[in-house]
């Protein structure tokens, strides 16, 4: 997916505005389309065009329409289409801060701030995508934490974020800020890459496939590569931008995020890229 560049056609404001209802039919998480709430609406689907690579988008729009989303006699269409703009803009919205654990609020919102690429909804939208808020987790690859961190890069990037006197990838504040000074790091990385015309695309779509296959594979690819693993990952984080910014996803319910044990979860899955 891209923030605008390398964007497919978009049907136009007029043609958007005559739809009842537009459904986006999305994947997050790896999911593949899901047609039914589509039917159920009755809506029109709309097949976006991002980043080079054609994908449609499942139920993210219908289950918000279906789900909360559209309330106080608001227009399903401007629902939509609100997170629709979301889903391709660039992350930087106001993070919700009911979407999240309240103790991890502050660090996502930090580390968000810390360069003008990644902002506090791509943060939290990547960390669902990696672990799905566990700061235990241990992945296959042996990443580590609740931002899925290689122990390299983490230890590049890991600071004693909550003054408890020690850096560890299992302590959730201080995996998210490494997250994102990795991410910014990477952005400038793909900035690059982008000046010196070696690849093409938006710096946010190159910076999450870079953290998640690394800059090696954008620079060989010229842009993201053409695989489902690379595409998926940034489709899956994208179709999460409307729900960290709050529009239409009903509140979670979160145990506090636990205090790291010494003893880490490993799961079969690992990770859920």
């Amino acid at each position: 997916m891209s923030s605008g560049e390398g964007a497919g056609d978009q049907p136009d404001d007029s043609s958007k505005n005559a739809n009842a209802t537009k459904i986006a039919l999305g994947a997050a998480g790896g999911l593949g389309c899901l047609m039914s709430p589509a039917l159920l609406l009755g809506g029109v689907i709309v097949i976006i065009i991002i980043g080079g690579f054609g994908v449609l988008l499942a139920p993210l729009i219908a289950l918000i329409l279906l789900f909360g989303g559209g309330g106080g006699g608001s227009d399903p269409a401007d629902d939509a289409n609100q997170v629709v703009d979301v889903l391709q803009g660039d992350g930087k919205g106001e993070l919700d801060p009911d979407q999240v654990p309240a103790d991890l609020v502050e660090p996502i919102r930090d580390a968000g701030a810390i360069c003008d690429v990644i902002g506090p909804i791509v943060i939290a939208a990547q960390i669902e995508r990696e672990s799905n808020f566990n700061p235990t987790l241990v992945g296959p690859d042996g990443s580590e934490g609740i931002s899925q961190l290689p122990p390299a890069v983490f230890k590049t990037f890991g600071e004693d974020e909550d003054d408890n006197g020690k850096v560890s990838a299992f302590d959730a504040p201080d995996s998210i800020m490494a997250q994102g000074r990795y991410l910014c790091s990477l952005a400038k990385e793909v900035q690059g890459l982008l000046d010196s015309g070696q690849a093409i695309g938006s710096v946010l779509d190159l910076t999450l496939v870079a953290y998640d296959a690394g800059v090696d594979a954008v620079r060989t690819a010229g842009g993201i590569p053409a695989t489902n693993q690379s595409q998926g990952y940034v489709v899956g984080i994208r179709a999460l931008f409307a729900k960290y910014q709050g529009l239409g996803a009903p509140p979670p319910s979160f145990s506090p995020t636990p205090t790291p044990s010494g003893t880490p979860q490993e799961t079969p899955s690992g990770s859920t890229e």
